[in-house]
């Protein structure tokens, strides 16, 4: 990768780090499902604007908008209310932590599901990693006492796993500018999202404070709207491959801002876990491997 997307792929870990920490803030004031209706509704105005400024426009045929909704389902309404409703059980550094599980989920998938990304010995070996990372991290103890916390960190898997479905399923929209996919998933997400959260939370009749604002507007603009226009630039700049990288870094940044300003802790499971999670990951990667058999063969 060039240096510009190096950056880029740093400012992205940045980003995509916040919302861990800013729904812990949010929750405070809000529910889960209010706080992903904001975040999708927000975001999805801000990019219909972006869209429309840049000379794109929306499709109107039926089947666009039906894989729209289909995506805005897998990428947007379950695994952020997942995510949100987990971390009102667990903290924002391990639940960024079991999310960084994604892409060793999209490779189990993508073996079954496709047929040019078939497991190889280091994918094979990845996911392995990743499932005893992921057994360490929920602790031994947790199909015993099924309480708050262990279905928390379950939602979070579950969260994960839709996320790899819907990164096999988005291949679906690549005949759509990124911009312009973007925007329906999340108009999408919205349509059914907000009245939800009207009916079930009525956060009409809650009162944020400004902090909360505060981070809902972050994670919709920010998070949401800005990360996605950043994502879509490296993919076709760098490719899939190199935007995995982005995966170890998130867990990392998100972990920082919860240790150094709400105070979490992490356990030595919780950094076990995470060692075996990212051992896995690299694995999949296999980059490192590709480095060592250059030094050898040198």
């Amino acid at each position: 990768m060039a240096a510009r997307e190096w950056f880029l792929l740093i400012v992205l870990s940045l980003i995509w780090g916040g919302p861990f920490f800013f729904a812990e803030i949010a929750l405070r004031d809000l529910g889960p499902l209010s706080i992903v209706g904001g975040r999708v509704t927000l975001a999805a105005l801000a990019l219909l604007v972006y869209v429309y400024m840049s000379g794109k426009r929306m499709p109107s045929d039926v089947g666009s908008w039906g894989q729209f909704f289909v995506m805005g389902g897998l990428n947007n309404m379950i695994p952020f209310s997942l995510i949100v409703w987990g971390q009102s059980y667990i903290d924002s550094g391990l639940a960024s932590v079991l999310n960084a599980t994604t892409p060793l989920f999209t490779v189990a998938l993508a073996h079954l599901l496709t047929a040019d990304e078939k497991l190889n010995i280091n994918k094979a070996v990845g996911i392995l990693f990743g499932i005893i990372g992921v057994s360490v991290l929920i602790g031994p103890d947790a199909l015993d006492n099924m309480d708050g916390q262990a279905w928390g960190k379950i939602a979070i898997l579950g969260a994960a796993i839709c996320y790899s479905f819907a990164g096999i399923f988005g291949r679906r929209l690549s005949r759509h500018p990124p911009s312009v996919a973007a925007t329906g998933m999340l108009m999408a997400s919205s349509v059914i999202m907000l009245p939800v959260a009207l009916i079930v939370e009525s956060p009409l009749e809650a009162n944020p404070d400004m902090a909360t604002w505060g981070s809902l507007l972050t994670m919709a603009l920010l998070s949401t709207s800005v990360a996605y226009l950043i994502y879509f630039h490296i993919l076709a700049k760098a490719g899939a491959t190199n935007l995995l990288l982005v995966t170890f870094l998130v867990p990392v940044s998100a972990l920082l801002l919860g240790i150094l300003i709400l105070g979490e802790r992490l356990t030595g499971n919780a950094i076990i876990g995470m060692i075996l999670i990212f051992s896995g990951l690299a694995c999949v990667d296999g980059r490192v491997f590709r480095l060592f058999r250059r030094r050898s063969t040198s």
